[in-house]
């Protein structure tokens, strides 16, 4: 169970703007809280990681909002929140290294060189310039779009700019890598 957790929550947050998109079609918005609220709740269990359970805060008190005044649009913010987390769990790194990208990288190369960490702190800095962006344009479509745009932006637009991103990376890393091996 688990192991089962973190793959539910990050299901649920795929999905969660299509499943707000469609429910709000059918249900008031107080409704529609309760997944939200639910999320949260299970990620405050699921983790001791300080930023994680602020995030779960932050659900709650959007959830707690949508509910009290039946309003869409705190439901709305919830991308805005986890960018919000995100850049500030990859900030966070970069003060306190190492960064989230070495992290991640020494899983698979645990003597890691210099110029390794170099670049694995740029791409960091790089997914920051990311959840600046794309907290600003889910922002922007929580605020003026019509729910289908702030659907269609949250749920399928930001995540295959995300996959370009991973994709970009990849293809420089490769390069970077071949540079290095051949200097």
């Amino acid at each position: 169970m688990k192991r089962l957790r973190p793959v539910l929550l990050g299901l649920l947050s795929l999905a969660y703007p299509p499943l707000v998109y469609l429910g709000l079609g059918h249900f008031e918005p107080r409704w529609m809280a309760l997944p939200l609220a639910a999320m949260a709740v299970v990620r405050a269990v699921a983790t001791r990681e300080k930023m994680w359970l602020a995030a779960a805060v932050g659900a709650l008190v959007l959830a707690g909002s949508s509910m009290l005044g039946n309003n869409a649009l705190p439901l709305k913010l919830y991308p805005v929140l986890v960018n919000a987390v995100l850049l500030t769990v990859f900030l966070t790194s970069l003060v306190y290294p190492p960064s989230v990208i070495e992290r991640l990288a020494r899983l698979r190369e645990k003597d890691l060189p210099p110029s390794g960490v170099a670049y694995t702190r740029r791409v960091t800095q790089v997914w920051c310039g990311f959840f600046v962006l794309n907290g600003a344009l889910a922002l922007t479509t929580a605020l003026f779009a019509s729910d289908a745009t702030w659907a269609l932006y949250n749920g399928l637009i930001a995540y295959g700019l995300m996959g370009l991103l991973f994709a970009g990376e990849w293809v420089v890393r490769q390069r970077v890598r071949a540079r290095h091996a051949h200097g």
